[in-house]
């Protein structure tokens, strides 16, 4: 059925400048459009919040906070957020438009994955989320139709919809926003929502790419909940017979019931992930499912929805919750390739650990070989990057990186490894990091007056994040410097925390009315004013002479800033039209019939004529006059 039937906003175009084309999705928050930047020129994708909602704030703050969020993220695998705004009662995102489909849309299509697949498609998510979380900031909704996938084959994460800095996250009462069949159980039990939420819905979406089904289903919303709270995730072999079981183990950590059993973010469960991989030979990545869809299922299980809580308490999480099979187990025997297995483990393992390396992850990678024992270099104080310089040239690896406040350390320096520095490590073993995040509460710094990169580097020392860069006309401040700041300097707020800058765009200039005038004289009198002066590549007619100024891109008396350009479209004169003869008709029929044809018209009488027929035209009939000109009709005399 075309979606775009009798939507009111297909055709139409939002704040003047996003042309929208096509329904691509509707969701119980927003409706996604394909649309055009008419302004840049490029196909986007335009998310629009449902106006009903629009008078919530608290739904307006979640749109703009996405907007804000996604804007930090400057990363391959997170679908880019290019501008919002509001157009009378539509609130809407300007989002990076990906040609392709939705995991949820292949899982319907095909069915169970082969595991190189699924781990293709589950690692460039875990890179997504694990910028994000290093970021401060949980998405709280992963779900096949939040994923992604291009004509090219990229994996894209979308809809941050539902995201919130880790620092904010409280536990919240009554209710739970989110989807039913991704929902972990601390979120429903509690409210609670950190990394570790995203790190468990991952894990129910590994499942459901091996089998090509959920983990929990029921006929009700209420029974996948309970099921969640109770029920382990199963192993993937339980319905897929022959899938290794690393893999059921890779499940096992990420859907752990006890969130303290799971990773504690997305990066780690990425280290996890890869060295899952690195475990299975060829033949076990590439095996092939059975050729069975994804079962049917209740839209609802798929929709983010605000979902009730359960009213009484259920036994803690600690009494109930337990692995369905045990973790997966350390590499084992000689680090050499395996018997049939045609590529060398050590040297996947050592790709794998170097580009965990280069991201700032951690990894879970290590190696039994010779025996030897290494001693762990002190590297307390050290820089992040220096830390693992200095364990690299010691031949060792880094396991993890946590981040933890500190009164003690400078921000990004090291507070404490595991094990210490001067403890003996097996030859290639690997560390633990923990990273300071500076002090629990930063003084956001006064950077009003600074020139912006200069404002932002403070903010970064100080352990803020530069936020959301906007633009205002001021008397006192120079351009390209800082007005002020949201949260203002002064105000004490958790690190990470964005902070949105207001850049002076220096006085502001009134462009002046330069439509017909000569165009160098244009020219002249608008750089005088600090504007600068482009002329459109083709001139165009108009009323005004040929050479004059035909139009102007910033209209007379707008404001500018220095530095603006404005284009100069010029004028090749009124075009020429052919006169129709209008000679021995009624005054007022000629009238019309000339000005129907472009151009004016004046009769003139001779002195005591009563006469109302054209006796002559000034122009005769048949020959051109320019577009707009006056065509002198005279009446018979006496």
């Amino acid at each position: 059925m075309d979606t775009t039937l009798d939507d009111p906003l297909v055709g139409q175009t939002l704040d003047g400048r996003y042309r929208i084309d096509a329904r691509i999705a509707a969701g119980g928050m927003a409706t996604v459009y394909r649309a055009v930047d008419t302004r840049l020129d490029r196909v986007l994708a335009l998310k629009v919040m449902h106006p009903a909602l629009a008078a919530d704030t608290a739904f307006v703050d979640r749109f703009i906070r996405e907007a804000k969020s996604v804007a930090r993220l400057a990363h391959p695998n997170v679908v880019a957020v290019f501008d919002q705004g509001t157009d009378g009662p539509y609130t809407y995102l300007a989002m990076e438009y990906v040609s392709g489909c939705t995991l949820r849309d292949v899982l319907r299509e095909r069915g169970a994955l082969q595991p190189r697949a699924a781990l293709d498609i589950l690692e460039p998510v875990l890179a997504a989320l694990g910028a994000a979380h290093r970021a401060g900031f949980v998405h709280r909704d992963m779900k096949p139709e939040n994923v992604l996938i291009g004509d090219d084959g990229r994996v894209k994460v979308a809809d941050f919809g539902l995201v919130r800095s880790v620092d904010s996250v409280t536990h919240t009462t009554g209710s739970v926003l989110g989807t039913v069949s991704y929902l972990a159980p601390e979120q429903i039990e509690n409210g609670v929502a950190d990394t570790r939420v995203d790190v468990y819905a991952c894990g129910v979406v590994l499942y459901e790419m091996l089998t090509g089904s959920k983990p929990h289903t029921g006929g009700t919303a209420a029974q996948v909940l309970y099921q969640h709270l109770h029920e382990d995730v199963p192993p993937p072999s339980a319905a897929v017979p022959g899938l290794p079981a690393a893999l059921d183990g890779l499940v096992a950590q990420a859907a752990a019931r006890n969130p303290e059993l799971r990773p504690h973010d997305a990066a780690a469960l990425l280290g996890v992930t890869l060295d899952a991989r690195a475990r299975l030979s060829d033949a076990e990545l590439d095996a092939v499912p059975p050729q069975a869809r994804a079962e049917e299922r209740s839209a609802a299980e798929d929709r983010t929805s605000v979902i009730p809580r359960p009213v009484a308490a259920q036994p803690p999480l600690h009494h109930t919750s337990r692995l369905a099979t045990p973790p997966i187990p350390p590499p084992s025997g000689p680090s050499g390739p395996s018997a049939g297995q045609p590529r060398s483990r050590r040297g996947l393992f050592l790709v794998v650990a170097g580009v965990l390396l280069a991201l700032g992850l951690g990894t879970g990678v290590w190696y039994i070989n010779s025996g030897q024992f290494t001693k762990v270099p002190n590297l307390l104080g050290k820089t992040e990057a220096q830390a693992k310089s200095e364990l690299s040239a010691a031949g060792l690896g880094v396991k993890r990186v946590d981040r933890k406040f500190s009164d003690a350390f400078d921000r990004g320096t090291v507070m404490n490894t595991d094990p210490q520095g001067g403890k003996r490590i097996r030859g290639n073993g690997a560390v633990v990091l923990t990273i300071s995040r500076g002090p629990e509460v930063v003084v956001v710094p006064d950077v009003k007056g600074r020139p912006l990169e200069e404002a932002k580097a403070e903010l970064t020392k100080s352990g803020l994040a530069p936020g959301l860069v906007t633009q205002a006309f001021s008397q006192d401040v120079a351009q390209g410097s800082v007005i002020g700041t949201n949260p203002g300097g002064g105000q004490k707020r958790a690190p990470d925390t964005a902070v949105a800058l207001v850049v002076s765009k220096g006085r502001p200039v009134q462009v002046p009315n330069v439509a017909g005038r000569p165009v160098d004289q244009a020219r002249t009198a608008l750089q005088d004013l600090g504007l600068k002066v482009e002329t459109a590549a083709e001139e165009v007619n108009s009323p005004s002479p040929a050479g004059t100024v035909a139009n102007q891109s910033v209209g007379a008396g707008a404001q500018a800033a220095a530095g603006d350009t404005v284009t100069l479209t010029v004028s090749k004169g009124p075009r020429q039209l052919p006169v129709p003869n209008v000679t021995g008709q009624d005054v007022d029929a000629a009238r019309k019939t000339l000005e129907a044809a472009g151009f004016k018209v004046k009769v003139e009488r001779p002195f005591l004529s009563f006469s109302n027929t054209v006796e002559a035209q000034s122009v005769p009939g048949g020959q051109n006059a320019p577009e707009g000109g006056t065509i002198i009709l005279r009446t018979k005399g006496l």
